[in-house]
């Protein structure tokens, strides 16, 4: 799978991604909301509505960012939540939004790395990732972590963006490589974050590909469900 980072230097992708999230943090929430008119909080409610069916009583929600998801499996599950990120500044956004809403004694938030993680072997009930194992700088590697670390029998959900496919494609892809990166900038003022974003899910596998790779990390069963007509898949891989 073909590299691809979002200063291009010589920091190494997870240095690079780091950077990046802390830059654009302030304006995460919105820039996500504005340029997936909100589909982006169905997509993450399928995923908590998947898991729930698993009754977990601790998950762990790695690149967690600003807690979306970890708020929404809290809320969905009632289970007590570990939020795990690289960037500090978008746990510092989640941190304060979870304290609006009093969840702190749900859920913790911690910084981490995701190919690296700081817990005994099969500790979670089920663990869950939104738009972040397209930013691992190792995917075989973090996806392993992700196995690691979740009990047997129970999964692994991954949400991440995928390819529309047939007509509308080209239509979409003209939207998120030209569209959505010059509203990106204007808003974060991060000139590549938003360029960074259609050119990383163009370069990552998807469906049929990406259950193979997990399967070969060693999930004994894979299956997802393709929403909004392509742009994003959510995955449950099973130990």
């Amino acid at each position: 799978m073909k590299q691809v980072t979002p200063y291009n230097t010589d920091a190494g992708k997870k240095k690079e991604v780091e950077d990046m999230f802390d830059n654009i943090a302030p304006k995460y929430d919105l820039l996500n909301h504005v340029l997936s008119m909100k589909i982006d909080v169905l997509w993450r409610n399928r995923l908590v509505k998947w898991m729930n069916k698993d009754e977990p009583k601790v998950v762990l929600d790695v690149a967690t960012g600003t807690g979306d998801l970890a708020i929404a499996v809290q809320k969905g599950t009632g289970a007590k939540v570990t939020g795990l990120d690289l960037s500090q500044q978008m746990l510092n956004v989640g941190i304060d939004k979870i304290k609006k809403i009093n969840l702190n004694d749900q859920i913790d938030m911690i910084k981490g790395d995701a190919e690296n993680l700081p817990f005994e072997d099969n500790k979670f009930d089920a663990v869950s990732v939104a738009f972040g194992v397209r930013n691992f700088e190792n995917l075989e590697i973090g996806l392993a972590e992700l196995k690691r670390v979740v009990k047997e029998q129970k999964s692994v959900y991954i949400l991440e963006f995928s390819k529309v496919e047939g007509f509308l494609g080209p239509f979409y892809m003209f939207y998120f490589k030209n569209i959505l990166p010059q509203i990106g900038k204007l808003i974060s003022k991060d000139n590549r974050a938003y360029t960074y974003l259609p050119d990383s899910v163009n370069a990552f596998p998807f469906g049929k590909k990406m259950k193979d790779i997990l399967l070969n990390v060693g999930f004994q069963k894979v299956e997802y469900k393709v929403l909004s007509l392509g742009i994003a898949t959510i995955y449950k891989a099973t130990k």
